[in-house]
């Protein structure tokens, strides 16, 4: 199936969600949530340019002015309106199910009856258009109604198209599992055979045994021939348990590698129906500008970059529409004409670029355009008619920023197919609260406007390049990484008190690229030794690249990313937790987070390995061996503590709970220096492990650290009187902070 066949069968599927509510909010009783049908009909309008059906979206055109003037205020509901609006719900209907065969027309009628309504000057719409609306389609399931006074920070609707071959290939799969499972049945059969037969060879031993010990020192032939008939049956039978027990191992090999295959098999084809490449969404947007443009008489140069990104199907389904609005947005605002754009050094084509990148846990879409950039003073007069700016109020540029993406606010001198109602952005900004998301707009350099989508990823097993900086595990996105090589210290140079090193461009010639310490970057200082060549991966971001420095080079493995910690993932440089091996989970580090704090450190930031220590990277050699207890029932936490204590040469031993450490300390296992303690913990609390430990004259003197996402001040107030040298919060998290705080209690 081409891109377009799958586009128009998501169209045929979509265009009756949006014509469904549609029918249903008008059919509710109560007041109508004219906000979301005319979303509705907007989105509908935009789906259909995307699919080249200009006939529905001429009709969903009207029916959105329709709506807003409705809302408005401007025209009433009336039996008239409901008759053209369901009219053109009806023809549209027609119109995409003819369309699926080939053959199809879009009678005037309707055009005719919703200009009647917006124009009652107009000349009257056909008969057909006149007549009462038909019966009112009864509500899908899958659609309630929703009351105009309640919304939702979930989409409205969970819908989630996914092909008949997918779902066939995944229950398949699932058979394949479940013919799988029987096996395990048959071991455990053996399993309780090979008990059984250990057990009767367990009581000829016994009956052998006490043979023996009775028989006397001049014992008959009989008797010694019955022992030794005894013993060989005795052999015997332990040959036999051995082979069977031989016999079970390979079989429950077997069986065990069956199962594993066919679970991975089902485990694939879940996350192939989970996810799939962007393009299948994102695929013929490009396309769709281009026709705009036309239509509208310009000209643009549309290019997309990162649509094989794999991305969860129904999140794809959700950004659909906001994306084609942000580049309908881009095309409307940022068009020049062509001398405008010569006179100011830029091509004759307005450029607009749609980028997809996966970074680690998060989803970053960015619609890009070379235009004239965001008009700030149109903003700001808009926002003071509308009153969002209060008398002599005065906001930065950021600030001004996020005006266009409430409901209803548009800069355009008048309403046409592209822009003027005000709603494209707003669907946007909805869209991204509704997945937990965030989205901005920010003026590009040197000229036009940049629209940054963020979003959470949900989990999903994803490429990443694994590497150790001073003796900690991390993970990169594979797909920023641009190449993992080593590099000779003699090639390194100075620019500007940074060092760089020149590598290869992709057009064959030499470009300069800085060069930083991933673990000067993190604050861990360099654990890799002086000499010989430096492991570096050659990274990518949004932003710039960079040749990141690393102890070493591990490999590249599909793992899954896991939402970031709450503990030590500074937002602007942890995206995710990936899991390796068993148990130690390693962080996802953001390519641009990078690249970013390279430009804020300085120098320092891309110091290369010397010799000795370094009391600037966090490390502290008079306390080295200082032994640091660290108490926290997540496993993620826990590990990511020690890692840290132990880069920074602490000796560290950790618990599960407040009892645990309490048992420890009171067995004296090994001498404690000081504790770092969590509070929210079974069995004993935080809180209650200070109190306890305040209790005993051992350890009345021991430093405590709690460390916390409980950050009100009662709690915080509550920790110091009972005894803890520190409190700090997770939420504001700062490895330093920790390591000083500790630092200045030993």
């Amino acid at each position: 199936m081409d891109i377009r066949q799958q586009l128009l069968a998501a169209f045929e599927i979509e265009h009756r969600e949006h014509l469904d509510a549609i029918r249903t909010a008008l059919a509710a009783e109560g007041p109508v949530d004219w906000h979301d049908v005319f979303r509705r009909a907007h989105s509908l309008k935009g789906a259909a340019r995307a699919v080249d059906l200009p006939p529905v979206e001429a009709v969903s055109h009207q029916l959105e002015t329709l709506f807003e003037r409705i809302s408005a205020g401007q025209r009433p509901l009336d039996r008239e309106a409901r008759a053209a609006t369901h009219l053109a719900l009806d023809r549209i209907e027609a119109f995409v199910a003819a369309s699926a065969s080939g053959a199809a027309a879009m009678p005037e009628d309707a055009l005719a009856a919703l200009n009647a309504c917006l124009d009652p000057g107009a000349p009257a719409a056909p008969a057909e258009a006149q007549t009462p609306a038909p019966a009112a389609v009864p509500p899908a399931p899958a659609i309630p109604p929703t009351p105009a006074v309640e919304t939702s920070s979930e989409p409205a609707q969970a819908v989630l198209r996914i092909p008949a071959s997918a779902v066939e290939s995944l229950s398949r799969a699932s058979y394949g599992l479940w013919a799988a499972l029987p096996g395990q049945g048959g071991v455990g059969e053996r399993i309780a055979r090979l008990s059984a037969n250990a057990t009767a060879l367990r009581r000829r031993t016994e009956a052998v045994r006490r043979v023996s010990v009775s028989a006397p020192a001049g014992a008959e032939a009989a008797e010694m021939a019955a022992l030794r008939q005894g013993l060989a049956e005795v052999e015997t039978g332990l040959a036999a348990l051995a082979r069977e027990a031989a016999d079970l191992a390979q079989g429950h090999k077997s069986v065990v590698l069956s199962v594993e295959t066919a679970a991975r098999r089902l485990r694939e084809e879940t996350e192939r129906l989970a996810l799939v490449p962007a393009e299948t969404v994102f695929g013929g947007l490009a396309r769709a500008v281009r026709d705009m443009a036309r239509a509208d008489g310009q000209e643009v140069d549309v290019t997309t970059r990162g649509l094989d990104v794999p991305v969860d199907r129904a999140m794809l389904q959700a950004l659909k529409d906001p994306v084609l609005h942000a580049l309908r947005n881009a095309l409307s605002h940022g068009a020049e004409s062509p001398e405008v754009r010569q006179r100011r050094g830029k091509p004759a084509a307005l450029a607009i670029m749609l980028t997809v990148e996966a970074q680690g846990g998060r989803l970053v879409l960015g619609i890009h355009d070379d235009g004239r950039g965001p008009d700030l003073a149109a903003i700001e007069a808009t926002g003071r008619e509308r009153g969002l700016i209060a008398p002599g109020e005065r906001l930065e540029a950021e600030a001004l920023l996020a005006l266009p993406f409430e409901p209803g606010f548009s800069t355009a001198g008048a309403v046409d197919a592209l822009s003027g109602r005000g709603m494209g952005l707003s669907v946007v900004a909805e869209v991204a609260r509704a997945l937990h998301g965030q989205v901005q707009l920010a003026r590009r350099e040197p000229h036009g406007t940049s629209l940054i989508l963020t979003l959470p990823l949900s989990a999903a097993r994803r490429p990443v390049v694994i590497v150790t900086a001073s003796g900690s595990r991390f993970a990169l996105p594979s797909g920023s990484a641009e190449a993992l090589t080593r590099l000779d210290p003699s090639a390194l140079s100075t620019v500007a008190g940074r060092p760089v090193a020149q590598v290869a461009g992709e057009g064959g010639e030499d470009v300069t690229l800085p060069v930083a310490e991933l673990g000067d970057l993190l604050g861990l200082g360099v654990g890799r030794a002086e000499g010989g060549t430096i492991p570096v991966v050659r990274l990518r971001g949004t932003r710039g690249r960079c040749l990141l420095a690393v102890d070493r080079l591990e490999e590249v493995r599909t793992l899954l990313v896991l939402p970031a910690p709450p503990i030590g993932s500074d937002p602007a440089l942890v995206t995710g937790t990936v899991i390796l091996g068993t148990d130690t989970p390693a962080l996802v580090l953001d390519p641009d987070g990078l690249i970013d704090r390279i430009g804020r450190a300085g120098p320092r930031a891309a110091r290369l390995p010397t010799k000795g220590g370094d009391d600037g990277n966090g490390t502290i050699p008079e306390k080295r061996r200082s032994t640091i207890l660290v108490v926290d029932d997540s496993i993620t936490t826990r590990t990511l503590e020690k890692s840290i204590l132990e880069a920074a040469g602490y000796r560290v031993i950790v618990c599960v709970d407040g009892q645990e450490a309490l048992d420890r300390l009171r067995a004296r296992i090994e001498p404690v220096d000081l504790v770092v303690a969590d509070v929210e913990m079974p069995r004993l609390t935080g809180f209650g492990l200070v109190e306890a430990l305040r209790a005993e004259e051992d350890f009345a003197r021991l430093p405590i650290v709690l460390m916390t996402s409980r950050g009100d001040e009662e709690d915080v107030a509550r920790g110091l009187e009972l005894g803890a040298d520190a409190y700090l919060t997770k939420q504001k998290f700062d490895q330093r902070e920790l390591l000083d705080t500790i630092g200045q209690l030993l």
